[in-house]
């Protein structure tokens, strides 16, 4: 339609839409955001609200959908759950002077990836807008966290190392060149695309330098020429895009260095089950089941701690220092019971900078403040001998003015928003008291006056009271009228009563009615002022919050290790990983009786374990939870185990399960078999691998010689701390031949056809797999059970009477076979099969004839 057949209203509204064609807009009209056209009918099934429609524009009626102002961040939150963007219009005209349509803005775009509102965020994940570029068959990416100032770039990242950092990361939001042409990312998001310009070299590096205002990278550690400023300028260029008004604050980019941490691949993520179990269930993981932090800041950094585990043994011995510390203090439980009430200073301090934070937002961080002093004393006698806690320590008082500001600035319990007023505290600000007191105490106001005018008038009768016509006014009875003083000026008669107004009450009258909006207007002054203010200590919140939350990770560790007694690990520096009675974290939370506690122990002369043992027999705990073991003592924790002693291991490699990739084309086998190729390829003698029923994908021999060559490789070339899960008893053979290799297996006791798991590891290969007895346990039928028995004696039979093992040609030749002579009875046969049509039998001369045929083969004489 032509736009200018529509009102003036709905020709604003166009004027904006057009910029934002695939996005829902809501365009404020008074308390409500309205959603019109197409949008309203999308919005409807997305936010499941009501269409309408209202009046006419072009001569059709318009269809709309709105939602109240103060209930936006709740539907905005169901967009963003489900992947979508909103556009805020927001009025920034005064009506009063408008001359038409109250002129409209965007003010705010708002993405998955660039939340700050404390509704629409996970409190306890963090929000990562993730941004990347290739560059030939490497790949370079950018990423931040605007709601906690976070912003790191990358090194040079292989396909494989890209998905282990977007794994690592979950991001929120993945922004990518328009012309890319990129494989699965496996992130189960799709990314948005942005154009190529925005990635331009020269443009990201000026818009970095003139964002931070520097004019070189360098002090940051960044060269002017890394490839990895292309996407960290798209990405700031987007947050300037969707930030219409204020840009989120980020501190200055960081390079996250790959050595820093262990390696874990993606799909050894996901086989860890590190923050979700391969069904998605958070409370079963394991920082689900390890986290006791107090705070949400707590458990966002406790992620981050075990999804990127340290390589340092300086730094991980620090952690370790700040446990022991925190378990001999004993200030641990009140300095947990401190950390249980802390805000989140972070977040909040990302909302102060945006100039979006609430009132009440800012009594917590009061509250939150005023208590640091006693998180302090209480952390005071760990910080004695852990110099990681006696960091933080005094970044928890720095902040006593802000505190005290606070105090005076705030009322005890502000509203949620500053619409109403009622934020700044009493004391703060004489004009803004009396205002108040004009606002608010008005009655009391004129009963003084009454009292007043009373004494001097000397009329007893004398009223005074308030109407909306008249205002304020004197009120006597008719009958005395004439003493009415000179200086009151007559303002209504009534039949029985005189009513006047002074000089004095017209200025109370002008002063009370004016008061609440000069209040109101003077309290958003000193809330913008308070704003400002808090945020001149931007960085010293930022270090008290970061305080906090490690403080409260470091305070978990302690509790967790002596509730489900954890020990210290030792470090060393060649690669081994010896642990004496180790249990699953995990799953020892989760079962009803005792956990069974195994040891293991892989160094240099014992490299490769191969494991042996039944189906639910343990195998698959076991080797977990040496990686998880690993994981957790990297990352500072204390492990499940009674001793644990950690090499230098840089790299963790897991070949577990069984899935397909129907997206991706590749079946079960082809997924394992990438995943092994990818082991054999990278690992090193610094690495721990796991590898459960290699070669299962495919045919026995097949499974079991890709098996056997790569655990031999494994051993011999990738020299790799190993545990090879398999259920080929031919590969306990690989022990008799490489002295690196040794056999382990699960225990297991057979009673009366059934079978009872031992979980006790012991050295040396099963007896057998006890296939069978599992089977039965899960409830095959007896009749197949009973089948399955007999078929395997009988190939126990051909084994016993011929080779130890099966061979393949005794199920498909190798080689052709030379070939025979033709026997006279299978040619006379065959002749005779061929001039017989099956069509023109009876049922009973078939029957005779199978019967003579099988005769005729039986006779010894052709």
């Amino acid at each position: 339609m032509e736009h200018a057949a529509h009102t003036p209203m709905m020709q604003q509204y166009l004027g904006i839409k057009k910029d934002y064609p695939d996005t829902l807009v809501f365009y404020r009209m008074g308390d409500f955001y309205e959603l019109f056209f197409d949008d309203a009918r999308r919005g409807g099934e997305l936010l499941g609200i009501s269409v309408t429609t209202r009046g006419q524009s072009a001569g059709k009626p318009i269809p709309m959908a709105g939602v109240p102002v103060h209930a936006i961040d709740n539907y905005i939150a169901k967009l963003v759950k489900q992947g979508q963007t909103a556009v805020i219009c927001e009025q920034i005209g005064d009506p009063a002077l408008a001359k038409g349509p109250v002129e409209r803005a965007v003010t705010r775009i708002i993405t998955p990836g660039t939340l700050t509102d404390e509704a629409l965020l996970d409190e306890a994940s963090d929000n990562i807008l993730l941004c990347l570029t290739p560059t030939g068959e490497h790949y370079h990416l950018a990423w931040a966290d605007i709601s906690s100032a976070r912003y790191h770039l990358s090194e040079t990242l292989t396909l494989d190392a890209l998905k282990s950092e977007i794994e690592r990361l979950r991001p929120a939001e993945i922004l990518i060149p328009d012309s890319a042409r990129l494989p699965d990312l496996g992130a189960n998001k799709r990314p948005r695309r942005q154009p190529d310009w925005y990635f331009d070299a020269d443009s990201a590096l000026n818009l970095l330098l003139q964002h931070y205002q520097t004019k070189t990278l360098n002090g940051y550690g960044i060269a002017d020429d890394d490839p990895a400023i292309r996407p960290a300028g798209c990405l700031l260029q987007y947050l300037y895009d969707t930030h219409k008004q204020t840009l989120p604050p980020l501190a200055p980019p960081q390079r996250e260095n790959r050595d820093d941490s262990l390696t874990i691949d993606a799909a050894s993520r996901r086989n860890l089950e590190l923050e979700y179990t391969l069904g998605g269930d958070a409370k079963r993981s394991l920082i689900g089941s390890i986290n006791h932090c107090q705070t949400p800041a707590g458990s966002r950094n406790l992620k981050r701690w075990i999804n990127r585990p340290l390589r340092d043994h300086t730094a991980i011995a620090a952690r370790h220092d700040a446990v022991a510390a925190l378990l001999a203090s004993n200030e641990r439980d009140a300095l947990r019971d401190s950390l249980r009430h802390s805000a989140d200073i972070e977040r909040i301090t990302t909302r102060i900078a945006l100039g979006s934070a609430r009132p009440r937002e800012l009594a917590q961080l009061r509250d939150t403040l005023n208590r640091c002093p006693d998180i302090a004393a209480h952390l005071a006698p760990a910080a004695q001998t852990s110099a990681l806690l006696a960091a933080h320590h005094p970044a928890l008082l720095a902040l006593a003015p802000v505190a005290e500001h606070l105090t005076r600035a705030l009322v005890e319990s502000p509203p949620l928003i500053t619409k109403d007023g009622g934020i700044i505290a009493p004391g703060y600000d004489a004009e803004l008291d009396r205002l108040n007191q004009l606002a608010h105490d008005s009655h009391s106001i004129l009963a003084q006056l009454e009292a007043a005018e009373k004494q001097k008038s000397g009329l007893n009768n004398l009223k005074m009271g308030y109407n909306n016509i008249h205002g304020y006014y004197i009120e006597i009875p008719r009958s005395q009228s004439d003493l009415a003083p000179l200086h009151w000026i007559r303002r209504q008669t009534l039949k029985n009563s005189e009513r006047y107004i002074t000089e004095e009450l017209k200025t109370l009258e002008d002063q009370v009615l004016g008061a609440r909006d000069q209040a109101l207007a003077l309290e958003k002054q000193h809330y913008e002022a308070l704003l400002a203010a808090l945020d001149q200590h931007r960085d010293a919140l930022y270090r008290c919050a970061r305080a906090l939350a490690e403080t409260d990770t470091l305070a978990a560790y302690a509790h967790l290790a002596e509730k489900n007694h954890y020990q210290r690990p030792s470090l060393h520096a060649e690669p081994l990983l010896h642990i004496e009675q180790g249990r699953h974290p995990v799953v020892e939370q989760h079962l009803s009786e005792p956990f069974i506690a195994n040891d293991l122990d892989l160094n240099k002369r014992r490299q490769l374990h191969i494991i042996t043992g039944p189906n639910m027999g343990g195998k698959s705990t076991y080797m977990r939870q040496a990686a998880l073991i690993l994981i957790l003592a990297c990352a500072g924790s204390y492990v499940p185990a009674k001793s644990a002693r950690i090499g230098d291991l840089r790299r963790i490699y897991t070949r577990i399960g069984a899935s397909d990739d129907l997206a991706g084309g590749r079946s079960t086998f082809m997924v394992e078999m990438t995943e092994t190729a990818n082991i054999l390829n990278n690992a090193d003698a610094h690495s721990l691998v796991i590898m459960d029923e290699v070669g299962r994908g495919t045919g026995t021999y097949d499974g079991l010689s890709l098996a056997w060559a790569a655990a031999e490789r494994l051993a011999s070339q990738n020299h790799a701390l190993t545990l090879f899960a398999t259920h080929y008893f031919e590969l306990t053979e690989l022990a008799e031949t490489h002295k690196n290799i040794k056999n382990i297996h699960l225990a297991a006791v057979e009673h009366h056809d059934n079978i009872i798991f031992m979980h006790h590891v012991e050295e040396g290969a099963a007896s057998k797999s006890y296939g069978l007895q599992v089977a039965r346990l899960a409830g095959v039928p007896v009749d197949t059970i009973h089948a399955a028995t007999a078929k395997l004696r009988q190939l126990e039979t051909r084994r016993d009477h011929g080779s130890p093992r099966l061979k393949q040609n005794e199920l498909l030749p190798l080689t052709a076979p030379a070939p025979a002579a033709p026997d006279p009875k299978l040619q006379a046969l065959a002749e005779e099969l061929a001039l017989t049509n099956p069509d023109e039998l009876t049922p009973r001369a078939a029957h005779e004839l199978i019967y003579r045929w099988k005769q005729q083969l039986q006779n010894p004489k052709p």
